[in-house]
C-alpha cells in the first residue's frame, strides 16, 4: 500500500495555466457535447476513479471526459501533461484505434497510462499509486563539476 499526499493545492489562485490557454479552441462543439454526454454516463470504474482524482487529491488538477481535438480523454491533468485512460471490454477490439491515439497524444506530449476497468474496481489502490508515480517530476542527480570529483588512484 503507498502513502499518498492528498488535498494539495499547488498552483491554487494562479488562473489559468499556459497549457490551458494553449489548448482552448483545440476541440469542436460535436466533441464538446460527446464530452458532456459521457460525463453524465459515467461507467462504474469511471466514478471510482473519479472519486480518487477530484479536487487536487494527488496535488493536481484533474479533468473528466476532457475534449481534445477529435478524441475525449478519461481524464486528463493538463498541468502534467497526463492522459489516465478507464478501458472496457470493447477497447479489446480496437486495439488499432486505442494505440493511434495514444501516438497522437504522445505526439502533441501527454503521457498516457491505461487502465482495465476491473482493475480499477477491483485494485483502486494500485492504480492510484501508479497515477501519483507518474505525476512526480523526473529528477536527473546532478553530477560533479568538472575538477570536483575523485582522481584516480583516490
Amino acid at each position: 500500500m503507498h502513502s499518498l499526499p492528498f488535498k494539495g493545492k499547488a498552483g491554487v489562485g494562479m488562473g489559468r495555466t499556459n497549457i490551458e490557454k494553449k489548448m482552448k479552441g483545440q476541440t469542436n462543439k460535436f466533441v464538446e457535447g460527446v464530452a458532456k454526454a459521457l460525463r453524465s454516463n459515467a461507467t462504474d470504474a469511471e466514478r471510482k476513479l473519479w472519486q480518487r482524482l477530484k479536487s487536487e487529491q494527488l496535488g493536481c488538477k484533474f479533468r473528466r471526459q476532457h475534449p481534445f481535438g477529435r478524441y475525449v480523454l478519461d481524464f486528463a491533468c493538463l498541468e502534467r501533461m497526463l492522459v489516465v485512460e478507464v478501458d472496457g471490454g470493447q477497447h479489446g477490439e480496437q486495439v488499432p484505434y486505442d494505440d493511434r491515439r495514444t501516438r497522437t497524444l504522445a505526439e502533441s506530449g501527454f503521457t498516457v497510462l491505461r487502465f482495465w476497468n476491473h482493475e480499477v474496481l477491483n485494485q483502486i489502490d494500485d492504480v492510484v499509486g501508479e497515477i501519483w508515480r507518474a505525476l512526480q517530476p523526473i529528477t536527473t542527480p546532478s553530477l560533479p563539476l568538472k575538477g570536483r570529483g575523485l582522481k584516480p588512484g583516490e
